[in-house]
């Protein structure tokens, strides 16, 4: 009797298990995303989805050409360069041939391919070996070093190439399956898996518009310019870099978002140039106290903090002061973020910003327009007997200082090049520091500049801002 009540009890348990379990799955699960519920679909495999696009990637080969150092016949043999290294005695000389890998993805079927730009920065010669092992000779099409995107074409014998189409990058999500598949250390082609561990990663790179995936899936020397695939077979991402200090995976690797890597292609597309939307304002992260005087629960959002005169933000409307929080209903937290989602944009078109304003929501629409470059730059190469003999300056522009990846709000005359040797160059003036005063003056352009220059006093005062210091130099002459 107490055996038959117990059998009873365990299966009622046991039916009230699968009930509560069952309902509960049915409200937890969404129709597209699906946890493993049981052995049978743990076991499942991946091999269907790389036979789908592992033909896409490609391992990239790069020749560049960079200057060698000299030694002398002796420390040529291998036996003195084991003991006493390549470098003792020996001089700049001769050129070397100097091999770097990497991996690329076809996105067109006509020999379209992506890669990072640094796999093939400075290459002279670029070999594309697909998985079938056919080799290609590839042209360079387009290359953006903000992004750190190239992006290649091998010859018309290879059209009709295996190419993945593009993901919307910004339906990841936070624990979403990936894989990457790439070259890692020269090996051959490789697939690893992992997970989304991470979104709108920023401050990783140097500067740009970037805000990154972050993926455990197993990225090394040689992934870079690899892809990363969601679980239908698209390209979401391009693996670029990792976060390593042995030069392995540990876990931490980033990828360039789709949505960012779909523009430079159009663009390469199109006539193989890049033209980004531009903004027309400044703006810093809400910290807790900016938060507080501004009567938000939360740090939330980029506060605008200037405005260019005539830009696109005070055409649409913006004020100093306001909030931004979401560009086109994607949230931003920071202005590197704001960079990223105006970067995924085309000009000619219009963005919807959410901003704060007074505790108030509010919607403006920002038409997007390339930055311009007005005032002309007039790059000019100074000579004569004064300080900046040697030194090109030029006027500061929207479109200027976009591309020399500085504040667009900037303005004045900014030093573009100093040469070795010169006056310039011994009194340590360098590329990139703007000038703001020459003795008690105010600069606000070139040819401004070069008739202060010529007046050759006998005290030189300059003031300058070098990135976020402001300094004073003094000369005699």
């Amino acid at each position: 009797m107490n055996k038959q009540m117990s059998v009873t009890g365990f299966v009622a348990r046991m039916v009230m298990f699968v009930v509560v379990f069952g309902a509960t799955a049915a409200v937890a699960e969404s129709p597209k995303k699906v946890v493993p519920g049981n052995a049978a679909q743990v076991h499942l495999s991946f091999a269907p989805l790389v036979r789908q696009v592992a033909p896409a990637v490609a391992n990239i080969y790069a020749k560049r050409v960079v200057q060698g150092r000299r030694r002398s016949m002796l420390f040529d043999d291998p036996f003195f360069r084991r003991f006493f290294g390549d470098d003792l005695f020996s001089s700049p000389g001769r050129s070397q041939v100097q091999n770097s890998l990497g991996s690329g993805v076809i996105v067109k079927p006509d020999g379209l391919i992506v890669t990072n730009n640094h796999v093939i920065a400075g290459a002279t010669e670029i070999t594309v070996v697909l998985s079938d092992r056919r080799e290609f000779e590839a042209e360079i099409v387009l290359t953006d070093e903000k992004t750190d995107i190239a992006i290649l074409r091998v010859d018309g014998k290879a059209a009709g190439l295996q190419h993945l189409e593009f993901a919307d990058s910004d339906e990841l999500e936070v624990g979403d399956l990936v894989l990457a598949i790439g070259n890692p250390f020269g090996v051959g082609q490789t697939v690893t898996s992992g997970i989304v561990s991470a979104l709108a990663r920023t401050n990783v790179g140097k500067g740009g518009p970037q805000a990154f995936i972050q993926t455990d899936a197993a990225i090394n020397p040689g992934n870079s310019g690899g892809a990363l695939v969601t679980m239908d077979g698209r390209l979401v991402g391009i693996n670029t870099a990792i976060f390593s200090k042995s030069g392995g995976s540990h876990g931490i690797g980033f990828a360039i978002p789709a949505n960012l890597v779909s523009v430079v292609v159009d663009s390469a597309v199109k006539g193989g140039r890049i033209v980004r939307p531009w903004f027309g304002a400044a703006g810093q992260p809400v910290t807790a106290d900016i938060a507080e005087s501004l009567g938000l629960r939360r740090p939330i959002g980029i506060l605008v903090k200037g405005l260019y005169p005539g830009g696109p933000a005070e055409a649409a409307g913006f004020r100093i002061g306001d909030v931004i929080t979401a560009v086109n209903g994607r949230p931003v937290e920071d202005v590197e973020g704001l960079k990223f989602r105006i970067a995924t944009l085309t000009v000619d078109t219009t963005a919807m910003i959410d901003v704060l304003r007074r505790g108030k929501q509010q919607r403006l629409q920002l038409k997007l327009r390339p930055a311009p470059e007005e005032p002309p730059r007039d790059l000019t190469k100074l000579a004569g007997p004064h300080p900046m003999q040697g030194a090109e300056v030029a006027n500061l522009s929207p479109a200027l200082a976009e591309e020399l990846e500085i504040d667009t709000m900037a303005t004045g005359v900014i030093v573009t090049r100093v040469k070795r040797g010169s006056a310039a160059h011994r009194l340590r003036f360098r590329p990139g520091d703007v000038i703001l005063r020459l003795n008690d003056v105010a600069v606000a352009e070139v040819d401004q500049l070069v008739d202060l220059l010529e007046e050759s006093p006998k005290d030189w005062r300059f003031k300058l801002r070098r990135g976020e210091q402001v300094l004073n130099f003094a000369f005699r002459s």
